[in-house]
């Protein structure tokens, strides 16, 4: 039965994946749908009152989708900012890296994987991250973008989330079960080490059903 096995996780994981992208935006889920989201208003009231203060802001979603509708909300506020993701060509990214050092956008929206090493934004003093990651090492290594050498201001870090949604049980995760977050690394990792148990519970509401 390992086959069975293997598809039972995958299974999981994608309505895992799908829960998860509801929380950020239920355009990710149901394009057409006309649904807001509480998550974006949030986002965008913390914005503007840190614009107001003068403050700059990296922003990090694991989902590029999600950050293409981050990027639409600010055009039409006419807010500047810089963007990339795993498929920006690195000539081009040390070019919007130096941007935004040198003051060009208020805000630098980053794909969670492009932004885990290799960035010095020392111009930021405010990170968002949009969305929990498994495992919490790899958001500290992108908070960490703004903590390089020559950073003369404190850093302040908002980790927004879905209150009552999977998206807690994941920091949940972080604190009670580290090692079981690691495994479930996307593209890292063999999610086989965990229980399809384990996943399920994942999306089990307080109780037992399922969401």
């Amino acid at each position: 039965l390992p086959g069975r096995a293997a598809s039972n996780h995958i299974h999981i994981l994608a309505e895992i994946t799908r829960l998860r992208r509801a929380c950020c935006h239920p355009r990710l889920v149901v394009p057409d749908t006309r649904v807001k989201s509480s998550k974006l208003a949030l986002f965008l009231d913390i914005v503007e009152e840190l614009r107001e203060n003068r403050h700059r802001i990296l922003v990090f979603s694991q989902f590029v989708d999600y950050l293409t509708i981050l990027r639409g909300t600010l055009d039409k506020r006419e807010i500047a900012y810089q963007y990339l993701d795993g498929g920006t060509p690195m000539a081009e990214r040390a070019r919007r890296v130096e941007r935004f050092q040198s003051g060009a956008g208020e805000l630098f929206l980053i794909s969670l994987k492009a932004g885990g090493v290799g960035l010095n934004l020392t111009a930021a003093d405010y990170v968002i991250h949009m969305d929990p990651w498994w495992n919490p090492a790899v958001e500290d290594q992108a908070s960490d973008r703004a903590h390089r050498i020559g950073q003369i201001y404190p850093v302040t870090i908002y980790r927004l989330l879905t209150r009552g949604t999977i998206e807690e049980k994941i920091v949940k995760l972080h604190h009670e079960k580290r090692d079981l977050a690691a495994h479930l690394l996307d593209g890292a990792g063999s999610s086989r080490a965990v229980s399809a148990e384990d996943l399920v519970a994942l999306i089990r509401d307080e109780h037992g059903a399922l969401k």
